[in-house]
C-alpha cells in the first residue's frame, strides 16, 4: 500500500523514469525533425492514466501542414528510431538484472509475449531457460519491452501513425488501400490471437485511414530517405509482438 509506505514509490522509479525517457526521446525527435522542416509543432505532452504502465503515452501536436515527402519520412521515422534505440539500451541494461524463476505456481498469471528482438536478447544475455522456468523482468527491462511494443504500434503503416506517414510518402494514394488491408488483418489477429488488436483496429478506423496529401508531391525521395524507410520496416519486424499479453496455462 503506497499510502501506508510512501517509500515504495522509489521502487517504481527505475521503470517509470526509463519509460518516460523512451517516450520523451520518441516525441522530442518528432519535434526536432518538425522544426528542421519548418513545420510548427508543440513540445511533448505526457498523458497520465491508471493503466498497467501508468500512462497512455506522450504526443506532440503538428500545427502546420507537412509539405514534402522527405519531411513526412523524416518526421515519421525520427520518433520510432529514437525510441527504439533507447528501448534497446534499456533491454540490454535491464535483462542482466532480471531474475530466472520457477514457473510453477504462476498458472493464471499475466505473461508477456516476445518480439523477435527481445527474445534474441533474452537468449543472448540470460541463456536458454530450463523447462518450467521463466524470467521475471527487472523494471528497466520491462520498460524496454514496453518501448519495443510502442515502437511497433507506431510503425504500423496505417492512417496517420508514424508508419502511416512513411507509407504515404512511399505509396501516395495506394496508402489508403494498404491501411484497409492492415486493419482487416488486425481484426483477424484479434479474433485468432489477442483481442487487443480488435480495439486497436477500431480506434484506427475512428481516427481515419486516409492520410492528408502533401503540398509538393513531385519532390522525389532520395536514397537516404528510402534507406530510412527500410530501417523502420526492419525495426517493425523485429519489435512486433503478435500476442503481447497472455495468461499462463
Amino acid at each position: 500500500d503506497i499510502i501506508k509506505t510512501p517509500s515504495k514509490i522509489i521502487d517504481g522509479l527505475p521503470f517509470s523514469l526509463t519509460l518516460m525517457l523512451i517516450l520523451l526521446c520518441h516525441e522530442l525527435s518528432h519535434y526536432i525533425a518538425s522544426r528542421k522542416h519548418h513545420v510548427k509543432a508543440t513540445l511533448p505532452y505526457f498523458i497520465p492514466a491508471p493503466t498497467l504502465i501508468g500512462t497512455l503515452g506522450a504526443f506532440i501536436k503538428i500545427k502546420s501542414p507537412i509539405t514534402t515527402r522527405e519531411a513526412l519520412i523524416d518526421i515519421g521515422a525520427s520518433g520510432p528510431i529514437a525510441g527504439f534505440i533507447v528501448s534497446l539500451l534499456a533491454a540490454i541494461i535491464g535483462l542482466p538484472l532480471s531474475k530466472i524463476i520457477v514457473a510453477k505456481g504462476l498458472e493464471g498469471s499475466l505473461a508477456l509475449g516476445d518480439s523477435l528482438l527481445f527474445s534474441l536478447l533474452s537468449r543472448l544475455i540470460l541463456g536458454e531457460l530450463p523447462e518450467s522456468y521463466d524470467v521475471l523482468l527487472h523494471p528497466i527491462a520491462f520498460a524496454g519491452w514496453i518501448g519495443f511494443f510502442v515502437t511497433a504500434l507506431n510503425l504500423i503503416p496505417v492512417g496517420q501513425l508514424d508508419g502511416g506517414h512513411i507509407a504515404y510518402a512511399l505509396l501516395g494514394g495506394r496508402h489508403e488501400n494498404v491501411s484497409k488491408i492492415l486493419v482487416l488483418s488486425m481484426l483477424i489477429l484479434g479474433f485468432l490471437f489477442w483481442e487487443g488488436w480488435i480495439i486497436w483496429a477500431l480506434l484506427l478506423i475512428i481516427l481515419g485511414l486516409r492520410h492528408p496529401p502533401v503540398m509538393y508531391w513531385e519532390t522525389p525521395l532520395d536514397s537516404r530517405r528510402r534507406l530510412i524507410s527500410c530501417i523502420t520496416a526492419i525495426i517493425f519486424i523485429l519489435t512486433f509482438i503478435p500476442v503481447p499479453f497472455k495468461v499462463m496455462p
